[in-house]
């Protein structure tokens, strides 16, 4: 993805976190977003690893961060 790409999907996602009130999964979406467009050079593997893992976590509100992060890396 460009740095334009990333800009508007970053932009898109705030919007969206005032719209639909979900600040969890928008967080973890643009953190995903950050990891897709910078790659390993964000973050940790320990890191990806954990955000990857809250998807499958019991309590809303980490699986909706985990969620926004799978969302997110596959943008």
């Amino acid at each position: 993805m460009d740095e334009q790409t990333f800009k508007s999907k970053i932009f898109h996602a705030e919007v969206m976190r005032d719209i639909e009130h979900r600040t969890d999964y928008w967080a973890g979406y643009c953190r995903g977003l950050q990891r897709a467009f910078h790659g390993k050079q964000f973050g940790t593997e320990q890191d990806h690893a954990h955000w990857i893992a809250l998807a499958d976590k019991g309590d809303l509100q980490s699986h909706e961060r985990g969620r926004g992060y799978l969302d997110g890396l596959s943008s």
